[in-house]
Parts: C-alpha cells; sequence; structure tokens
C-alpha cells in the first residue's frame, strides 16, 4: 500500500486528507485439488497485468531517491533506473506479489487452514513474459454439516463423598510427604522397590536405567507399554533378587521397529524400602497451611468434589464428542496427528492440574494417552474441528478475564505463583492449548445447557497403576510437558512424590 499523502487542493475536505488508498485486488487465478479431507494442493496464478502494475508502483516509488552515477538523486531517467535496479525490484516485487495474494487467499477462501502453507518462496520466479504461477500444499480443517447439537441425552456420575473417601485422600496426600525407611524382608504390595531396569527384545537391550525407584501395583506404566499384574511379579521379592516381566508395548511406541511387540522388563532389585507416614501434628498441619485435621478434611472434600466435577465434565464431553462425531468418518493425514498429539496431551494436563490431580495421577493419565497417541489424538482433532465450528456459530472466544481465571486456577493448584505459571505455559508455547481448552469448555457448557441428563452412580478411579516416566523401547519424546516446579522450590500440597 502506497504512503498517503497530504492534500494540497484547500477543496478537498480535510475528513478525506487522511484517507487510505484501497488497495486494488489481484485477478488471481486459483485451482484447488483436494487430496483428503484436511489437504489441499492450491495453485495461484497472477496475471501479467498485475507484475506489471507491482512493477510499474515500485519503480515510482524508487524514482525519487534513486542514486545513479552521474545524475543527482532522482534525477536518473526511468529506463536508466529500472535497467539497473531490476533485480533488486524484482525481488521486492515477488515478495509483495506472493505476501498479498496469500492474504488475499486467506481473506476470500472458502476453507478454513489449520497450518501454514508448505511451499518455498525461493523457488518462486517472475517470468519475463506472461503471468507468475506458484503452488503449495495447506492442511485445511474438513468441510462438514455441522451436526445437531442441542437435546443431547448424557449421564452424569454423581456420588455422596463418604468418611472413607476422605480418609483414602488423605493417605494418598501424606504418602507424597512420607519417607521410605529400608526394609530387610520379602516386599508387599504397596511397598517400593530400588532397581536397576533393563529390557530386552530378544537378547539386545533396547533400553535400561539405573535405582528406579518404583511402588508395587497391579500395573506399570510406561511411555510406551504397560506391565500387567506387577504385584503379583514384585510379590515377595527381596534385595539382591532379579525378575523378569512382560512388557507390552503400544501399537504407537516411539520405536516403530517394536511397536505391538512383547519384550522383557528385568528388574535388578537393590533394596526394598516401606512407606513411613508423617503423623498428623500441629506443626505438620501447619505447613500444610491448615489449623486443624478438621480443616485438611474440609480441603480434602472440596478436592473430592473437584475431581468429581471433573469427572462428570469429561464423562460428558465423551459421550457429547461420540455423539457429535458419529458420522466424523474424515480420515486425518498422519502427519497432522503426529503434530497434534503433543498438543492434545498438553491440552489434557492442563484440564489435569487445573483440577487438583496429583503429579502421580497426571504421569499415569499422561502415559495412557501416549500409549494410545494415535486414536486419542484422532479423536480429540474431530471433536476439536466440530466444537470450533459452533464455537465460530455461536460467537464464542477467550477473553482477558478467562486466562486470567484459568491460569488462577492452575497456579492454585500446582501451589506456584501465578506469574510463574503464566511465563512458564509462554516460554512452552502452551498458550493456544490454554485457548482451545477454553473455548472448548464453553461449547462443552453451552451443548450440556440444551442437554437432558440421567444421574449414575459415579466409581473413582482405583489408582492401581504405577506410572514411569520412560519408555520401554528407548527412542523417548521429548517431555511435551515442562515440570510444576522449578529447582529449589517447595513442594506444593499435590506434587510428584519425593520419597528418596
Amino acid at each position: 500500500m502506497s504512503p498517503t499523502h497530504k492534500n494540497a487542493d484547500p477543496a478537498v475536505p480535510d475528513e478525506v486528507e487522511g484517507a487510505e488508498e484501497t488497495p486494488q485486488k489481484l485477478n488471481l487465478t486459483i485451482k484447488v485439488d483436494e487430496r483428503s479431507a484436511c489437504e489441499r494442493h492450491i495453485t495461484v496464478t497472477i496475471p501479467r497485468e498485475d507484475i506489471d502494475r507491482y512493477f510499474d508502483k515500485t519503480f515510482s516509488e524508487l524514482m525519487d531517491t534513486a542514486a545513479v552515477p552521474g545524475f543527482r538523486a532522482g534525477r536518473a531517467p526511468r529506463k536508466l533506473v529500472e535497467t539497473r535496479f531490476r533485480k533488486d525490484v524484482g525481488d521486492q516485487v515477488k515478495g509483495s506479489l506472493l505476501m498479498d495474494s496469500m492474504a488475499q487467499i486467506t481473506e476470500d477462501a472458502k476453507f478454513s487452514a489449520i497450518s501454514e502453507p508448505d511451499f518455498d518462496p525461493t523457488a518462486v520466479e517472475i517470468p519475463h513474459d506472461g503471468p507468475m504461477t506458484f503452488e503449495f500444499d495447506l492442511e485445511v480443517r474438513p468441510e462438514f454439516d455441522l451436526p445437531e447439537w442441542k437435546g443431547l441425552k448424557v449421564e452424569r456420575p454423581v456420588r455422596e463423598f463418604t468418611g472413607k473417601d476422605v480418609d483414602k485422600r488423605l493417605e494418598s496426600i501424606l504418602a507424597e510427604r512420607g519417607r521410605l525407611v529400608p526394609f530387610d524382608g520379602p516386599a508387599e504390595p504397596g511397598d517400593y522397590i530400588t532397581c536397576n531396569l533393563s529390557f530386552k527384545n530378544g537378547d539386545e537391550v533396547i533400553s535400561q536405567s539405573s535405582e528406579e525407584v518404583i511402588r508395587i501395583r497391579p500395573v506399570l506404566s510406561f511411555r510406551d507399554g504397560k506391565i500387567e499384574k506387577f504385584d503379583k511379579l514384585m510379590k515377595g521379592v527381596k534385595a539382591g533378587e532379579t525378575r523378569d516381566g512382560q512388557a507390552k508395548l503400544t501399537n504407537d511406541a516411539p520405536n516403530e521397529s517394536l511397536r505391538g511387540k512383547t519384550v522383557t522388563a528385568t528388574f535388578e532389585v537393590l533394596e526394598v524400602k516401606k512407606l513411613e507416614l508423617p503423623k498428623l501434628t500441629h506443626e505438620f498441619l501447619h505447613e500444610m497451611g491448615f489449623e486443624s485435621e478438621a480443616d485438611l478434611r474440609d480441603a480434602i472434600r472440596d478436592d473430592l468434589g473437584r475431581q468429581l466435577a471433573y469427572q462428570q465434565r469429561q464423562g460428558a464431553r465423551r459421550q457429547v464428542a461420540a455423539a457429535l462425531t458419529q458420522s466424523a468418518n474424515w480420515e486425518l493425514p498422519p502427519d497432522l496427528l503426529q503434530r497434534q498429539s503433543r498438543r492434545e496431551l498438553e491440552r489434557a494436563v492442563l484440564e489435569l492440574r487445573r483440577n487438583g490431580f496429583s503429579d502421580d495421577e497426571i504421569r499415569a493419565h499422561e502415559n495412557d494417552l501416549r500409549q494410545n497417541s494415535a486414536a486419542s489424538t484422532a479423536r480429540a482433532l474431530k471433536e476439536h474441528f466440530i466444537l470450533e465450528r459452533i464455537a465460530e456459530d455461536q460467537a464464542i472466544d477467550a477473553g482477558p478475564d478467562d486466562y486470567e481465571e484459568e491460569i488462577a486456577l492452575i497456579a492454585g493448584q500446582s501451589g506456584e505463583s501465578v506469574r510463574r505459571v503464566r511465563a512458564r505455559l509462554e516460554k512452552g508455547n502452551m498458550m493456544d492449548a490454554l485457548r482451545n481448552q477454553i473455548i472448548e469448555r464453553k461449547v462443552i457448557d453451552l451443548v450440556l445447557s440444551h442437554a437432558t441428563f440421567k444421574e449414575v452412580p459415579y466409581k473413582p478411579e482405583s489408582g492401581d497403576t504405577e506410572a514411569v516416566d520412560s519408555s520401554a523401547g528407548g527412542e523417548e519424546e521429548e517431555a511435551a510437558i515442562p515440570e510444576a516446579r522449578q529447582a529449589g522450590e517447595p513442594e506444593p500440597l499435590r506434587t510428584e512424590k519425593d520419597h528418596t
């Protein structure tokens, strides 16, 4: 767009003196090839008259300042300026044509892009004669008829929490602050083992780690698989013994050659430890921020209520998603699923942190998502596309107050300051995930406000899974979620346990 100049004609009204020149649109020819529901190959042709117009405009702006030997600045003949600066102006014109044509395509397009265009601008050239053509690939939101979202029937889990529920939750909180003491005897379920751990595919060692501290529970979960009946495998084990188990890797394991296979896990037990829980003394309660055990139990009830609300929301969301995506049979590109798996993991972990789940519980959920990443990501993407369409139709968006509320909730649950949580989210490029979470929750709330509910009994999660933050098959992915705390920070109420 050319700069605006003051109008020297006093007959022209003042109110139009600062008006900007309306840019002339390009006469583009656009061909769109649909390669899949989410993939488009776009060929763009810019006619010669538009190319010449851009050259003419750029040279006209250059004439006043062009420095040509033998002439004062701005006095050289136009033909000479055009010859001398053709290459530089050509690069500038190409950049302007590409930028303006892409902006025009975005504005006029009948599809919603979900990625940046995949093309190399340096490979595009302006021909001496005739039109300029370039092409690129683009991922877009699938085109679909919006399903009926009003009047859905949804089951809602309900439960009156008892003293036993509070006791069980209190025990898990105390366990996070307990200490492990060596035990010279056979291990039982619930005890801990310190072990050297290795995984083999046949005779080949594919991964190993030293001095892993693992609690003996029915299931041992890794990023890419799990060992069932782990408690039976380790029953009665003593320090100095070695036991072998079978780890089943998922079809989404990072190590493609081992996907779906069963590998051997060897546990070289170095030590057995018992968990010693802290006593609920006045000093201990004060350190946790409570005046009495009754206050702590009240806080636990509130916490259980938040987690029930989360389970109600997640259960309702799953039912809503199943209903809305019933006819969403579009195939999603594998590359898109792979890139989006991290975003889905981030969204899920943010939601868990917001609702007060401990790091142990979050890690178990993370591993479950990683083990089923392709299926869970495909489900989440289809759900996201539909919720996004509803949000657009209903003019739903995320405002500054929504961000502040979400960040404050995460800070309150993790024990961090609001400032630190915001900085961590921004540094981890997770604000987009937070925005999607806010908008999708608003849409779900809207859908549920038009739904009919049937109450069903709520069954709390069993907590029978011990999660290890590593991959049995090797070739681990980079950790997707930043740690909840910085080094040296005090441990908040619900955090990863440190039993060393």
